[in-house]
């Protein structure tokens, strides 16, 4: 993980839709000030719970708390926009749902960033890289995703 990509505070940063940080979700969002992508993880039975709420939807255990996972992501599904929708977030670019190797149903939408929108592909492996935005109370770091390497082709490759 890195937290090197952070974004220029000139007018040219891409227009984002910052997020409401809270107490409940803070870990989440600055995070990346240390490099980590942090997940609440139940400590009764281990469950990752994301979007992050009060209460394991496992086991309904209450003791919940922020962890670093490895960062690591596999794109499960994407989409290219080619649409303006924003100043200063020229298209296109890829939005993507990927999903964390810690538990298979530990997802994330988020933007490809750092390739051509056109080389996004379904089971790309990605790793996490932050982007740091200005907040009234404190940056925040959104968690984006960018290629790890090359992507397996497969046996005989």
């Amino acid at each position: 993980m890195n937290a090197d990509a952070t974004a220029d505070a000139g007018d040219e940063t891409p227009f984002r839709v910052m997020p409401a940080v809270t107490v409940d979700n803070e870990h989440f969002w600055r995070g990346g000030a240390e490099g980590e992508l942090r997940i609440l993880r139940c400590a009764r039975c281990a469950y990752w719970i994301h979007p992050p709420a009060p209460i394991c939807p496992e086991c309904l255990g209450r003791d919940v708390s922020p962890e670093a996972v490895s960062g690591e992501a596999t794109v499960l599904s994407y989409t290219v926009n080619h649409q303006l929708w924003y100043p200063n977030l020229d298209p296109p670019y890829a939005v993507a749902i990927v999903q964390l190797p810690e538990q298979a149903d530990l997802r994330l939408t988020t933007n490809i960033v750092n390739c051509e929108p056109s080389e996004v592909d379904f089971d790309m492996t990605v790793k996490v890289t932050f982007l740091e935005y200005p907040d009234s109370r404190g940056n925040v770091w959104l968690p984006m995703f960018e290629p790890a390497g090359e992507k397996d082709e497969g046996p005989g490759s």
